[in-house]
């Protein structure tokens, strides 16, 4: 399947993101105070981008079935997947209506610029390609954390852990069911478009682990400009 070699190809990706110190920190249930913040500053930009480009899928799709799964994404984004922010402002001690509306940092940015880009001019398959490294890997590194270090309710992260680790009570399938449409695509896709898909998945790939970079090091620009953004 296309999708598994994709997977396979960005195994290293993968296990770097698992040895991230960041991620590290989540399993270990301890992270800076600041990286947290820095962190649901960037991923409130990312994930309304996110739910943007799901609805640049939807205006791609040829069935009403098609939509409706992007739709329900977007709901996803939106009302559901504030809880694992909601987790790590509990723990910074910060109001998370404060985090809102910041200049996205640099390498967050970028991903925000892959995407759209992979969404604006590519196919539903390099579209597909390039979101579906952002679920793939929080699930994948949940699955980790629980199965190398089985934390318990001593982990401030616990939650957040679940949430991604969770298909009842937290994140539902995305990956298997992202994953079962681009092989679908695939499967009549010509080399050209499937490189094309290719290359957006690995890149989005490394920008995740650059995400986990960003947030450990606050990462920001250069010259910031107070009250000002440079993210369109």
């Amino acid at each position: 399947m296309f999708s598994a070699q994709l997977r396979e190809e960005a195994n290293p990706i993968f296990e770097a993101i698992y040895a991230h110190p960041f991620v590290e920190g989540v399993a270990n249930g301890y992270v800076p105070r600041e990286a947290l913040i820095h962190y649901v500053k960037a991923d409130y930009e990312y994930l309304t981008a996110f739910a943007r480009i799901y609805g640049l899928a939807v205006s791609k799709c040829e069935t009403r079935e098609e939509m409706e799964f992007y739709q329900s994404q977007i709901h996803f984004v939106l009302h559901s997947e504030i809880h694992p922010h909601n987790v790590f402002c509990k723990v910074a001690g910060v109001r998370y209506e404060d985090l809102q509306r910041m200049t996205p940092p640099p390498a967050a940015d970028h991903y925000i610029s892959h995407m759209m880009n992979s969404a604006v001019q590519g196919d539903i398959g390099e579209l597909m390609a390039a979101l579906l490294p952002c679920p793939w890997t929080y699930q994948a590194l949940a699955a980790h954390i629980i199965e190398t270090k089985a934390p318990d309710e001593s982990n401030p992260f616990l939650e957040w852990i679940q949430f991604y680790s969770s298909r009842e009570d937290g994140m539902p399938d995305v990956t298997a069911e992202l994953s079962k449409r681009l092989d679908k695509w695939a499967e009549t896709a010509g080399s050209a478009a499937k490189e094309r898909a290719r290359k957006a998945f690995l890149k989005s790939c490394m920008l995740e682990h650059s995400f986990w970079e960003m947030a450990a090091t606050q990462q920001d620009w250069m010259i910031p400009l107070k009250g000002a953004s440079v993210h369109a």
